[in-house]
């Protein structure tokens, strides 16, 4: 599965994208399970936020994508943008 996060907003306005491809990671089912989750809460439209909050765009295998924003991320976008923006490339 190949999970793409890109961030955006923030006070700096900077927009960021890291991608990362779970085949052959040992952690690859609890980050497909994250990615699903993540899906599920999908809210539509991406929503406001708060001013100078993260916007976060989650795409799953390039064809499912899930909008969110801070402070309203559930649990399991918290985990996956943290990994991937952490570990992604």
């Amino acid at each position: 599965m190949r999970i793409t996060v890109i961030r955006s907003g923030g006070f700096a306005g900077i927009t960021r994208r890291a991608e990362l491809d779970t085949t052959d990671r040992p952690d690859a089912r609890h980050v497909e399970a994250l990615a699903h989750q993540a899906l599920e809460t999908d809210q539509g439209a991406a929503p406001r936020g708060v001013p100078d909050g993260f916007r976060y765009e989650i795409t799953v295998d390039g064809s499912r994508t899930a909008h969110c924003a801070d402070p309203h991320l559930s649990d399991a976008q918290r985990e996956l943008v943290r990994t991937v923006l952490k570990e992604g490339a």
